[in-house]
């Protein structure tokens, strides 16, 4: 069976280009949404997947349409493969269930873990770098007058905390994690 799945990212958007597309293809069944590719939890993408059986293949309109993350969409691709579930992108002119398709994508997936593995190192590095200059990352912290102010305003009993997030511009967490500190502090 052949199983399509397209996505565009807003609902202002148009599935129509995919839709054609995957009917072109020969789609037995074709599940659509509307959403962000960088969410991971898509329902309609989970409902293609889960009925997916081995010798099923999967096809999108473009490799983007599952998902942006080379990483998640190589990891997709590897989880179909175990399945017995061949993949094709139309427009990427990729087909694994051809010997050329399989090795395309395996040396995608070879650059991808090489990319990810240099974005490592240059993070690790930088890190390493920032430190040796004193720098310890993260966000500033908000000065404490800030802090104390929201801490009176909380303890009035007259304002809601996201009232007090907005007069004073320090954040719930923030709050809370100060509110949790006084109390352990006055144990």
């Amino acid at each position: 069976m052949k199983i399509g799945y397209a996505r565009v990212s807003t609902v202002d958007q148009n599935l129509d280009l995919q839709l054609d597309a995957l009917k072109a293809a020969g789609c037995d069944r074709i599940y659509t949404e509307k959403m962000t590719g960088t969410r991971d939890d898509r329902p309609e993408l989970q409902r293609a997947l889960d009925s997916l059986r081995e010798g099923d293949t999967l096809i999108v309109y473009k490799l983007d349409r599952l998902g942006r993350s080379t990483f998640k969409l190589l990891e997709l691709t590897e989880e179909l493969n175990e399945r017995g579930v061949e993949f094709v992108s139309i427009r990427d002119n990729i087909d694994t269930s051809t010997a050329i398709g399989k090795a395309m994508f395996r040396m995608l997936a070879v650059l991808a873990e090489m990319e990810r593995d240099i974005i490592v190192e240059r993070t690790q590095a930088g890190l390493k770098a920032a430190r040796a200059r004193g720098r310890v990352g993260g966000r500033p912290a908000k000065p404490k007058k800030d802090v104390e102010r929201a801490l009176k305003l909380y303890d009035s009993g007259e304002y809601t905390v996201p009232e007090i997030v907005e007069m004073t511009g320090v954040s719930k967490a923030t709050i809370y994690r100060a509110l949790r500190k006084r109390e352990q502090a006055g144990k």
